[in-house]
């Protein structure tokens, strides 16, 4: 016996054997099902994390690097107020004691450490040889009109404030809060965000005379949280779609409910893996439930759809028809499964621990659906009373000609043109997907329908930027801050920095050495210097810090032994490539200038977003490969055809291809979330691929068909479950487009490109392909 036939015959039997038993132990089949679905999903747990570190891995250098430098300062996680004065000037008496009120309890915040403001920003002023250093704005209600001015000149003129926490034209300014999460429970950045929620609304009931716009780190964490629990709102919209779309394709209620059961089955089971293994949900990872509820339809719809079809076409009973259906479908389903389920545990290769999290998820929740529609969709069409039908009354191989019929008659007639044109159009695509840039702007991650999109960009276009680049620079000895020559170097690095373009503001130590040199001077201008001597340096500091209020002290600025110094640079709104060179640069000036104690790296949490992509695409590239190998080694296995599974390389990279270069036309723009797209995509990709490619091969082995009538009955066959399947999919990553945020809804938006490219590649190059590498000279109408 061919070695062909011998396999198709085991394989043919084993799912025969298989349906015959679901048949017979169909209430067995069922309530197990049932028991194993209810059972994993009482170990559920839904849990939230917000906190923006879960983006980065444990040992991620740019987060160890991060979290380095605030252990050696403090941490600024951080609420920042902006308040707009309405009549353009916040320097008047009522204006400043609003501002020194809303200061003074600010300090209320839970977990609060500091606050800065203009009020309480401390102003250096010598009397004679004393140094007096005290709240520019204290106890304002006494302050004459005078004073108000001198105020005034002083915060327009002094750098730590202009630009950082007063506008040039003094019409903006902002209370900024720094805390500090002990990290004992989840509701330590909630409790913060909901106090300053609390804390501006009444703000604003009493001094109407503000605008105010919330950003900062809290803020950040707070939206990543919100835009999580609004992502997985979704999935009630996307029931609707799926019930709706399943009665109009497939007109019937006991497939409708049997699909919509074996979709709760499988996202059950997928909450159920959350609690046993401890995940907690970001906004990447929280629309697991949508992506598996359109991944599980596919394997429901294909072993559906020939049931029907056996039932209205062919007269079958409904026993007959279920064991057609899994007899042509369980090999299939199986196959397309357990490539998806490769394409998603991929995302494990990455950097990013929440789409590791959402692979994994997503994999098991796929797993799960495989289970159930071998398992409990048979037993429960089993057991309902679904009618035989007549056969239909028209005759020969393919009864009635429909649209899809008719398709593949014109494909089957012009495969070489067809074929051409394909891989014409798919290679200008290629070419054109290059031209994508990467851009990973944090901000970007929320459309502007976000509350904290809306205010960082009004924040950045009015008073300072969001973005910024820190640097921890050593003195290489304890107390060697106060080394003039360590200062001058400083003050250079300092003014280098403020030449770049999109800088905002520079915060370096060496402008509190310089201003108390000037105080210690008498205020004299041409002392606002660096102080000539070590030993004058470290006295004025001493006296200086002596003077500081607690809570206002340099311990954010200068580590505890006075070795190294805090270095802050503050941008505008940059592409992460722009963010990341302005940092290199930075490193290369300190290597390049300064002494090897002073060389530095940058580091921030934006900067870790903006190199996090980079990373990202890094660490995928291997994993996609190994995806791509191991793909097309189980289809040349499954399809026992090294030839054609070689050939399904093409029909199923081809399609990310035709995305990414449409993308290049659309936006042009790849954030982070877009990395993992390549090696999630290929999996649902192959569906189309091997369902397609199976109908062709057992029309081949089984019928006698040539290649041409292989292609038709194919699509007779196929072709409706694929386009149904193909619907459904389309649906489901349009309503994930739909979120505020953008690493989903830019995956979404691409694999919404992607999905039906799929179907068009299915249906137009991959016949064409298939007939022509059949070396057939001539199509040969095969006998009935």
């Amino acid at each position: 016996m061919n070695p062909l036939k011998k396999t198709d015959s085991k394989l043919n039997s084993f799912s025969t054997k298989w349906a015959e038993f679901v048949i017979k132990y169909k209430w067995g089949v069922l309530l197990a099902s049932i028991l194993l679905a209810l059972g994993i999903a009482s170990q559920g747990k839904m849990e939230f994390d917000g906190d923006y570190h879960t983006y980065f891995s444990d040992d991620n250098p740019e987060l160890l690097a991060f979290d380095g430098l605030q252990e050696k300062y403090t941490k600024d996680d951080n609420a920042f107020i902006v308040l707009t004065a309405k009549n353009g000037d916040v320097f008047t008496k009522k204006n400043l004691m609003a501002i020194e009120e809303l200061t003074a309890q600010a300090w209320n915040t839970p977990f609060s450490n500091r606050v800065d403001a203009i009020t309480n920003f401390q102003y250096t002023r010598a009397d004679g040889d004393d140094l007096y250093v005290e709240d520019l704005s204290y106890e304002t209600f006494s302050k004459s009109e005078k004073d108000i001015k001198r105020i005034r000149q002083i915060a327009l003129s002094e750098p730590l404030l202009l630009n950082r926490l007063i506008n040039k034209d003094g019409s903006i300014t902002a209370v900024n809060i720094n805390v500090t999460f002990p990290g004992l429970s989840d509701d330590e950045n909630p409790k913060s965000v909901a106090f300053v929620r609390d804390l501006i609304e009444g703000f604003q009931e009493k001094h109407p005379q503000f605008d105010v716009h919330l950003s900062g780190i809290v803020m950040l964490q707070d939206a990543m949280f919100t835009t999580a629990q609004k992502d997985m709102m979704y999935t009630v919209i996307m029931f609707v779609i799926v019930i709706v779309m399943l009665i109009i394709l497939t007109r019937s209620f006991y497939g409708t409910i049997v699909t919509l059961l074996t979709i709760i089955f499988s996202i059950a089971v997928s909450i159920g893996f959350l609690g046993i293994a401890g995940i907690k949900l970001t906004p990447s990872s929280g629309s697991f439930q949508t992506i598996v509820l359109t991944l599980a339809v596919a394997d429901s719809i294909h072993i559906l759809v020939t049931f029907l079809y056996g039932i209205r076409k062919e007269g079958m009973s409904k026993n007959a028809a279920i064991v057609e259906s899994l007899r042509l479908n369980f090999m299939p389903v199986f196959i397309t499964s357990i490539t998806t389920i490769i394409g998603f545990l991929s995302m494990n290769f990455g950097d990013v621990p929440p789409f590791a999290d959402l692979g994994n998820i997503v994999s098991v929740g796929i797993l799960a659906a495989l289970v159930f529609s071998v398992t409990f969709l048979p037993a429960f069409l089993a057991i309902m009373p679904i009618k035989q039908r007549e056969p239909s009354s028209n005759t020969g191989r393919f009864p009635k000609k429909d649209w899809l019929y008719r398709f593949g008659e014109y494909v089957s007639e012009n495969p070489k043109k067809l074929a051409v044109i394909s891989l014409l159009v798919i290679g200008v695509l290629s070419v054109l997907s290059f031209r994508n840039f990467f851009d990973d702007e944090f901000i970007k991650y929320f459309d502007e329908t976000v509350d904290f999109r809306i205010h960082s960009d009004y924040i950045s276009d009015n008073i300072t930027g969001i973005y910024n680049i820190e640097y921890s620079i050593g003195a290489g000895e304890s107390g060697g801050i106060n080394n003039p020559k360590y200062l001058k170097k400083l003050e250079r690095f300092e003014r280098w920095f403020e030449k770049q373009p999109n800088v905002v503001h520079v915060n370096s130590f060496t402008e509190v050495a310089r201003r108390i040199n000037k105080s210690m001077h008498g205020d004299e201008q041409h002392f606002y210097k660096i102080p000539e001597s070590r030993q004058e340096a470290a006295q004025y500091l001493l006296l200086y810090e002596m003077s500081l209020p607690f809570g206002l002290d340099l311990n954010n600025q200068v580590n505890v032994d006075k070795s190294e110094t805090r270095f802050t640079v503050t941008t505008r709104n940059l592409r992460s490539s722009e963010l990341i060179a302005l940092s290199e640069g930075g490193e290369k000036w300190l290597k390049e200038n300064a002494s090897e104690e002073m060389s530095a790296l940058g580091t921030s949490s934006t900067l870790m977003f903006s190199k996090l992509g980079v990373r990202q695409a890094d660490s995928m590239m291997s994993g996609n490969i190994i995806t791509l190998i191991l793909i097309c080694l189980i289809l040349m296995l499954a399809l026992r055809n090294f030839k054609i599974g070689l050939l399904s390389i093409i029909p199923n990279v081809a399609p990310i291809a035709i995305g990414f270069g449409i993308w290049a036309l659309y936006l042009g723009e790849v954030n982070t979330g877009m990395v993992v797209v390549f090696g999630m995509t290929l999996g649902v990709i192959v569906d189309d691929t091997v369902h397609f490619v199976s109908k062709f091969l057992r029309a081949r082995r089984e019928l006698g068909y040539t290649a041409t009538d292989a292609v038709k009955y194919a699509f007779e066959t196929v072709g409706k479950a694929l386009v149904i399947t193909t619907i459904v999919l389309l649906s489901g990553f349009l309503v994930l487009a739909q979120s505020s945020f953008a690493m989903t809804s830019y995956m979404a938006r691409i694999t919404c490109i992607i999905i039906p490219a799929a179907l068009l590649v299915d249906f137009i190059l991959l016949p064409s392909l298939l007939i022509l590498i059949s070396n057939e000279k001539k199509l040969i109408k095969a006998k009935n």
